[in-house]
């Protein structure tokens, strides 16, 4: 698994209860039965595995980042997709959860940015490891908690409100593709201008799989292109060439 302890410090109290129920199931009345149990059942890491991931997520996720982006980052990295004659702004959105990053990023594209850029489509992947999630992005509706800091002008021209919630239409939808995939798996596409990468990898990971981790998508990214880490995130030392543009905001360029 190679995860990190002191990265689910904020959020044990979920990973344990988790791990507590599943423990429950299985009759196993205290951690070191549990480890027995893995070491007899190697199939069970998979589902530990799956009980340690970490899911808080919402719409327009630290305002400064997003404002940051559609002002300064976006737009340089479409004048450089531009210049060397790109049709498309590739983003990678590794571990997307339920589709609000790069659903938020689609519609800061075609509100804010995509008029600029008429010459310049944008294409979102968007991966995570939780094939439930996904189900969850494909469908595209929203409680009001998750979607209550968008501007207020991106939710009105965005979404529907129906009796699931707030619902993205299709309009929105259009520019990310879903796939699954384990961020510490191979990912087969590369060339992307922008990777966003939050609050997963630079957490929960010990540090040996955070330089994997940090490698691979240093070699996704086109030169130039932009790495965006969670804003209490920072990358391993000795780990790949990047420049920092924003340590504060967790925004990082590929040397």
């Amino acid at each position: 698994m190679k995860l990190r302890w002191a990265g689910f410090r904020r959020v044990r109290k979920q990973a344990c209860k988790r791990i507590q129920r599943r423990m429950a199931a299985l009759s196993c009345p205290g951690v070191q039965v549990y480890q027995a149990y893995l070491e007899a059942h190697p199939r069970e890491w998979a589902q530990l595995d799956a009980l340690c991931r970490i899911t808080i997520t919402r719409f327009y996720r630290d305002r400064q980042v997003f404002h940051t982006l559609m002002e300064e980052v976006l737009p340089a990295l479409a004048r450089a997709a531009l210049q060397r004659h790109a049709t498309r702004l590739r983003i990678w959105c590794a571990g997307c959860a339920s589709g609000e990053e790069p659903f938020s990023l689609a519609m800061g594209w075609r509100i804010a940015l995509a008029e600029r850029f008429p010459g310049l489509g944008v294409d979102i992947l968007a991966t995570d490891a939780d094939p439930d999630l996904l189900s969850r992005a494909d469908r595209a509706c929203y409680d009001w908690s998750v979607v209550k800091n968008l501007p207020p002008h991106w939710l009105s021209e965005a979404f529907v409100r129906r009796d699931e919630g707030y619902c993205l239409r299709p309009a929105y939808r259009e520019a990310v593709r879903f796939r699954l995939h384990d961020l510490r798996e191979p990912l087969e596409e590369g060339g992307f201008d922008l990777v966003c990468c939050r609050n997963l990898a630079f957490t929960y990971f010990d540090q040996a799989l955070q330089k994997h981790v940090a490698g691979a998508l240093h070699d996704r990214l086109v030169p130039g292109g932009v790495l965006l880490l969670g804003v209490h995130e920072c990358l391993p030392e000795g780990g790949p060439p990047f420049q920092v543009i924003s340590q504060r905001l967790g925004l990082y360029r590929k040397a």
